[in-house]
């Protein structure tokens, strides 16, 4: 026996009232997100103000670079897609692992044992499972994992360096939250859109949809 018109009205209003608090939420975060890139590219210029323009640019680099932090991603039976971070932890030098073999290289760099501590993630869920992309194969050798980013700028940075630094790993974390916040209000839409179309009694959801489009 299906809903009479009545329930079906009373379901929909308490849908439109979650899609209505989900953009309130994704305009928050988004709000958010760009106001932490904003306080870490102030940061960053603040810090070459101190340091020297040329001493704060991608000259700094590091000649191989491995990611700390890695996306999984998953999608669950109502199609939204889900993403999560996982940041690798840095250790600290009495924690590491030191091996001598053989003698020094030309440039007197010692080789250590690559030990890379990979952060699990719950599989509990088998049908939908979290995947991740994989960085393709290299024939050049691995790079320190444990290496801090940080330190490419030098031993004493400044406080501005750190505070940018603090700043684009929020950024990171909040760029998920906000990945997934935006595939869920997607799925809502589309099913208050599938219930206006089944129904001649629902309201025009014409500016909810535009609002959505701006917001996404």
């Amino acid at each position: 026996m299906g809903l009479s018109e009545k329930e079906e009205c009373v379901l929909l209003d308490q849908k439109l009232l979650v899609f209505m608090d989900q953009l309130e939420l994704l305009e928050e975060k988004r709000e958010r997100l760009n106001s932490l890139i904003e306080q870490g590219w102030f940061s960053i210029s603040k810090a070459r103000y101190s340091m020297g323009n040329k001493q704060v640019s991608a000259l700094q680099y590091g000649s191989e670079m491995e990611p700390l932090v890695r996306v999984h991603t998953r999608t669950l039976e109502s199609g939204e897609a889900e993403f999560q971070t996982k940041r690798r932890t840095l250790k600290s030098p009495e924690e590491r692992q030191v091996e001598d073999i053989g003698p020094k290289d030309k440039e007197g760099v010692r080789r250590r044992v690559k030990t890379q501590e990979v952060p699990e993630i719950d599989q509990s869920d088998n049908k939908h499972p979290w995947t991740e992309t994989e960085p393709a194969p290299s024939s050049k050798p691995e790079p320190n994992p444990q290496q801090d980013p940080l330190k490419w700028f030098g031993i004493l940075v400044p406080q501005t360096l750190k505070q940018a630094q603090a700043s684009f790993k929020q950024v990171v974390e909040l760029s998920a939250e906000v990945a997934t916040l935006q595939s869920t209000v997607l799925t809502t839409r589309q099913q208050l859109q599938m219930k206006q179309k089944s129904s001649s009694q629902t309201p025009d959801l014409t500016d909810l949809t535009d609002l959505t489009d701006r917001l996404t």
